[in-house]
C-alpha cells in the first residue's frame, strides 16, 4: 500500500512503507546517494546505499523532476543531521525497492529560483510553474475557499443552480465572446458575461434562495485583477432587501477569513458612492490609506487665479485639495504630475508648506502669485496645514479629477509607506447612481440595466441622471470584491430604464423580449449580489495578480502560452458554420 509523505513521522520508525513522487533533488555524498523525493509539497529524504548494487544503478541515473516510487524501512535519521524545518525532518527512508515512472527533460526554469523565470516563460510551461509550492498553496487555498462559500451557502438554505453557458448575446457593458451555430447558420450563441438573466429568471421561477460558482466571460481588456473568463460566487434572493442581502454577504466574508485565514474581519462600515467620490476620488477606496480629499470649490469662487475659478463655478468640474504631511521633492513632484497625465489631468497644481509663520513667504508653490492673501489664509485654515505639508490640487472636469486624485492618493500612501499591509478593511458603498455619463453625452448605466432606482418613474423621465439605485459594492483595500443590487421587478419599471438608454422597444423586444415577457407573469422583488472569487483568492494570498491563483490563465492580451488558443481555424470548419474570414483574404 503507498503511504503519503505528509503522514509519515518518527512513529512510523521502523515500518515498510512505498511512496512515490517527483525527485526534488539528488545528492551523491560519498557514494550514498540522497533523494529529496516531493508530493503534496512535502518532502521525504530516500537513502540509497552502494550495497544495493541494482538500484544503486538506477539510481545514478535519475535526475531533478523524475517521477519515481521507492519502497524500504523507516529509519529515525542519523544524530545532528535532523531537518527541524520539515515535517519529516526527523526520518528518512532506507530504499529497498525503487522504479521510475518517467523521466524529464532539462527544465526551462528551476523550481527553486522562479523568480528569475520571467511570467511569459511560466506561462508557457504553467504545468511546471504548478509545481512550484507558492502556486500550489495558491490554488489549494483557492479550493478550501470554494468549499466553504459553498458549505455556508447550503446551510443557509440556498440552492445550486447551473445556468447556461451558450445563450444569447446581450449588451453588459462588455463586448461579448460569440460561438457560430452550425445547425442555425448565421446565428451565433454568446458566452455569458454573467448569469444575470437567468437567476432573475429563477426567481420568477419560485426558486427564493440561489447560488452559483459560475464561469463568466467578457471580451475586454485584461489587467491584473482582471482575464477574459473569470469566476463568480452569485447570489440571488426574493422577498429580500439590501439589509438582508448585505448581512449575509458579510457573515460569508466573516467565515470565509476566519476559516481560511483565521482572520476576524472587523465591522463594515457604509459610504455613499457620493462620498466615496468627493473623500476618496473612487468608488473602490482603501480605507487603510490616511490620506482624504477636501472640496475646495467655494475658497475660489472669486478668484483670479482662472485655473481655480472656473472648476469652482461650474457644476460639472471639481476643485479638491489632497494634503500629505511630507515633504515631497521637486523631482518626485514632476513624477506625479506626469502619472496623474495618464488619466487626462492637465497639470498638478501644489504647494508646499515650509514654515507658515513667514505668511506667504513661507510656502513654495508657482501658483502662489496668482492667489489672494484671504485665499491663502483661508485655505490653511480650511485644510489646517502645518509646516512640512504639501498640498495638491486637482481642478478641471469631475470625472477626470476624482480619477487622477483618487490614483494619486493610492500611489503616494504607497510610495511613503502608509498603508499597513497587514490590515483589513471592507466597506460598503452604497446609493450608485443609476445612470453615468459617456464622454459623448449620452447615458449608461451605472450597474447594469437591471438595477432598481430609488426614484419613481416619473422622476426618472424628468431627470434620470439624478437618479439613484438600490445598488451596493463591497470593498476590501481598495478592491471591489462584489457588486450587488435589488432588481426591476415591473416591466413597466424595466421598460423606462431600456427607453432611457436609448433602447427602442424593438430593439428591446429582439434582445430582451423573453425577459420582459417573464415580468409579466408574477415576479417577485428581488435582489442579490455577484463576488469575483478570483480576486478574492488573489487577496487572501498575497498576489498582486489573479493570474497566480488561477491554474491556466491568459496572458494580458487574451492568449494561452501554453496552447497557442487563440488559433485559426480551417477553412473547411468555418464552411461548415458559413463563416469566411477577411483575415485571411487580406493576407
Amino acid at each position: 500500500m503507498t503511504s503519503k509523505i505528509h503522514n509519515l513521522s518518527i512513529s512510523d520508525e521502523g515500518k515498510t512503507v512505498t511512496v512515490n513522487g517527483w525527485v526534488e533533488k539528488i545528492r551523491d555524498h560519498g557514494g550514498v546517494i540522497f533523494i529529496d523525493l516531493r508530493n503534496d509539497l512535502e518532502i521525504l529524504q530516500a537513502v540509497i546505499e552502494p550495497e544495493e548494487r541494482k538500484i544503486f544503478e538506477i539510481a545514478e541515473k535519475i535526475r531533478n523532476e523524475f517521477v519515481i516510487e521507492v519502497s524500504g524501512i523507516i529509519r529515525k535519521r542519523p544524530k545532528g543531521t535532523a531537518n527541524q524545518k520539515m515535517t519529516t525532518g526527523e526520518i528518512e527512508l532506507f530504499v529497498k525497492k525503487l522504479h521510475i515512472f518517467s523521466k524529464s527533460k532539462p527544465m526551462p526554469f528551476q523550481l527553486d529560483e522562479y523568480s528569475k523565470a520571467g511570467e511569459e516563460i511560466r506561462l508557457k510551461y504553467r504545468y511546471l510553474d504548478l509545481r512550484r509550492p507558492e502556486m500550489h498553496k495558491n490554488l489549494v487555498m483557492r479550493s478550501d475557499i470554494n468549499h466553504v462559500v459553498r458549505n455556508f451557502l447550503v446551510n443557509k438554505g440556498f440552492l445550486e443552480i447551473d445556468t447556461p453557458m451558450m445563450t444569447k448575446a446581450t449588451p453588459e457593458g462588455a463586448r461579448d465572446f460569440l460561438i457560430p451555430s452550425r445547425l442555425n447558420q448565421g446565428k451565433f450563441y454568446a458566452l455569458p458575461q454573467s448569469p444575470q438573466l437567468f437567476k432573475q429568471l429563477l426567481m420568477i421561477g419560485g426558486f427564493n434562495k440561489y447560488f452559483q460558482i459560475a464561469r463568466c466571460f467578457r471580451d475586454e481588456d485584461t489587467r491584473k485583477d482582471r482575464q477574459p473568463e473569470f469566476t463568480q460566487i452569485d447570489i440571488e434572493m426574493s422577498f429580500t432587501d439590501c439589509e438582508e442581502i448585505m448581512k449575509i454577504s458579510e457573515s460569508l466574508l466573516i467565515e470565509l477569513f476566519d476559516k481560511v485565514l483565521g482572520v476576524k474581519l472587523e465591522k463594515f462600515p457604509r459610504i455613499t458612492y457620493s462620498h466615496a467620490m468627493e473623500k476618496y476620488g473612487s468608488d473602490k477606496p482603501d480605507l487603510r490609506n490616511p490620506i482624504l480629499l477636501h472640496d475646495v470649490k467655494e475658497l475660489f469662487i472669486n478668484s483670479e487665479f482662472k485655473v481655480f475659478k472656473e472648476p469652482a463655478n461650474s457644476d460639472k468640474s471639481k476643485l479638491v485639495a489632497m494634503k500629505i504631511d511630507k515633504e515631497i521633492s521637486r523631482g518626485q513632484i514632476d513624477e506625479y504630475t506626469k502619472f496623474v497625465s495618464n488619466f487626462g489631468a492637465r497639470g498638478l497644481a501644489y504647494i508646499k508648506v515650509n514654515e507658515l509663520k513667514k505668511g506667504e513667504k513661507g510656502l513654495q508653490s508657482p501658483i502662489i502669485k496668482f492667489l489672494s492673501e484671504s485665499e491663502i489664509k483661508n485655505l490653511i485654515s480650511r485644510l489646517d496645514l502645518k509646516d512640512g505639508e504639501t498640498v495638491f490640487f486637482g481642478a478641471g472636469n469631475k470625472r477626470i479629477v476624482f480619477d487622477s486624485m483618487g490614483a494619486l492618493r493610492q500611489k503616494i500612501a504607497e510610495d511613503f509607506n502608509l498603508i499597513d499591509e497587514k490590515s483589513w478593511k471592507p466597506l460598503w458603498v452604497t446609493d450608485f447612481p443609476v445612470f453615468e455619463e459617456t464622454p459623448e453625452g449620452s447615458l449608461t448605466p451605472s450597474h447594469h440595466p437591471f438595477t432598481k432606482p430609488m426614484s419613481t418613474i416619473k422622476e426618472l423621465e424628468e431627470k434620470p441622471e439624478l437618479a439613484v439605485s438600490e445598488a451596493y459594492d463591497l470593498v476590501l483595500n481598495g478592491f471591489e470584491l462584489g457588486g450587488g443590487s435589488m432588481r426591476i421587478y415591473d416591466v413597466n419599471e424595466q421598460k423606462k430604464i431600456f427607453s432611457i438608454l436609448g433602447i427602442n422597444n424593438e430593439e428591446a423586444q429582439q434582445k430582451f423580449g423573453f425577459f420582459l415577457d417573464a415580468l409579466e407573469y408574477g415576479c417577485p422583488p428581488h435582489g442579490g449580489i455577484a463576488f469575483g472569487l478570483d480576486r478574492i483568492v488573489m487577496l487572501m494570498t498575497g498576489e498582486e495578480s489573479i493570474r497566480d491563483v488561477i491554474a491556466f490563465p491568459k496572458t494580458q492580451s487574451a492568449m494561452c502560452l501554453m496552447t497557442d488558443a487563440p488559433d485559426k481555424i480551417l477553412n473547411e470548419e468555418l464552411e461548415e458554420l458559413s463563416i469566411k474570414s477577411t483575415i485571411e483574404e487580406n493576407d
